[in-house]
């Protein structure tokens, strides 16, 4: 018998942003569950382009692209492309066409999270759609516009091998006591790159970050790495850099993620993953992840964050690593999804 396939749809796909991440890891799952996967985007490696989709695009896909992209799919899943206004004429599409059919929204953001879009309408609803948030406080803010959603936080594989420290560090000239604090995240105003080159500056240390400059956050990091009184690494628009991500966490002695806002944050987990002490800011959904019972530290407390350094407590980091397998493993992510389904009462044998 044929396996059913689940179409993968977003604005963009084969990134390295935290929606196309978790896009990955949710077609992991979904192969698990017995679904064939394809991959619909404006713009990535996907099966199918449809460069309407896309972000930038001048002109939204007809509803004859979008109909033909999804046509042999079971399922669809719509990854945040429904939920922020970014291309709202592809948004509006996808949502007509997968109407009346089995299809999971799957939420990393909404339109009122974001200053720039508050006011924008909710994001569209169908009967025969469910809808997932990867944070508690979405599910509660959808609820209060009356659509009903399950929580399926984002997950990680917490029995990932580590990655080169010596090798890494000599690449980026660091000498052998120089500590390095790493900033995973690209470069755009809700990152807040300069609290974390704040830090590096408080710490005499290196400060690398991961990601490229977007939405057009170019000059303004220019001049804030210009400023910096402390090293600073980018690696830009260099690929395969930023595609070491294993090799960053293990390079680096300190993650720092100083956001003021993200949907969920996946290197407050990684970091745990990889055994590596967080200063993290204090964005909404962090106290809902600290909840758990990790134990960060706070970016702007450069002195608890020193100590720490100066006398490393392995049982801290230990500590997090086991919070982190008994919440947010990559291996309960397909019972995870099967429940939505099961609660969806959807059948796809």
């Amino acid at each position: 018998m044929a396996r059913p396939v689940a179409a993968i749809v977003s604005f963009r796909l084969g990134g390295s942003d935290g929606v196309a991440v978790e896009a990955v890891k949710w077609a992991g799952a979904l192969e698990t569950l017995g679904f064939d996967i394809e991959t619909v985007a404006g713009e990535g490696p996907v099966d199918q382009v449809v460069p309407g989709l896309a972000i930038g695009a001048p002109q939204a896909p007809t509803p004859v692209e979008v109909r033909a992209a999804l046509e042999d799919a079971d399922l669809v899943v719509v990854e945040n492309l429904c939920s922020l206004p970014l291309n709202e004429g592809a948004s509006a599409v996808v949502a007509e066409v997968i109407r009346g059919r089995r299809a999971v929204l799957h939420h990393h953001d909404l339109p009122w999270q974001r200053a720039r879009y508050a006011g924008h309408p909710p994001p569209p609803d169908d009967p025969a759609w469910t809808h997932v948030t990867v944070n508690e406080r979405s599910r509660r803010e959808l609820a209060q516009v009356g659509i009903a959603a399950t929580v399926v936080r984002n997950a990680f594989d917490v029995d990932a091998p580590g990655g080169e420290r010596d090798g890494t560090r000599a690449a980026l000239g660091l000498g052998i006591d120089q500590r390095l604090v790493l900033q995973p995240t690209r470069a755009i105003p809700r990152k807040n790159v300069a609290g974390g080159i704040a830090l590096a500056e408080a710490l005499d240390a290196t400060f690398w970050l991961l990601g490229p400059a977007e939405d057009g956050y170019g000059p303004e990091l220019d001049r804030l790495l210009a400023r910096a009184r402390t090293p600073c690494v980018t690696s830009g628009a260099d690929p395969d850099m930023r595609g070491r991500v294993v090799d960053a966490y293990a390079a680096c002695d300190v993650v720092v993620l100083p956001s003021t806002w993200e949907g969920f944050g996946n290197p407050a987990i990684e970091s745990a993953v990889y055994r590596r002490p967080l200063a993290i800011g204090p964005y909404p959904v962090a106290a809902e992840l600290a909840a758990f019972g990790f134990r960060w530290f706070a970016h702007d407390d450069p002195k608890a964050v020193a100590a720490f350094l100066d006398a490393p407590e392995q049982s801290l980091l230990e500590h997090n690593h086991r919070v982190a397998r008994e919440h947010f493993s990559l291996r309960d992510l397909p019972g995870r999804i099967a429940s939505v389904f099961e609660s969806a009462r959807w059948d796809f044998g």
